[in-house]
């Protein structure tokens, strides 16, 4: 069964960058569109960030012109960086794939936090 795990985040200061990875296990990740959610307190997990298994890419109105999603089918892994970070950026940060297919479980997720 394939499963998340993700890494990076922290601290980040406004207007700073958030990095942060995922890896996936599993032989089918490069057969896969994958992407990023982020959960912020007390709310559903949301789709920022997708990319396509050719490559392609589509980000929600709140990242747009400022994040990158790409990813390395060699390393099963998928990454995500957003410029220019805001506080509202603070939230928990997971991979899954697109659509979530809901037999695989979330990963642990990273926290980012963004403040001064």
């Amino acid at each position: 069964q394939m499963r998340f795990v993700e890494t990076g985040g922290g601290l980040v200061q406004p207007g700073g960058t958030l990095r942060v990875s995922c890896v996936a296990s599993g032989s089918v990740f490069r057969y896969l569109d994958v992407g990023w959610y982020r959960q912020f307190p007390g709310k559903e997990r949301e789709l920022i960030a997708t990319v396509r298994t050719h490559g392609s890419t589509v980000y929600s109105d709140a990242l747009a012109g400022r994040a990158t999603i790409s990813r390395d089918n060699s390393k099963s892994e998928v990454y995500l960086q957003v410029n220019k970070v805001k506080p509202e950026d603070t939230a928990v940060y997971y991979c899954h794939t697109v659509p979530r297919r809901r037999a695989l479980p979330w990963g642990p997720g990273t926290q980012v936090t963004v403040s001064s």
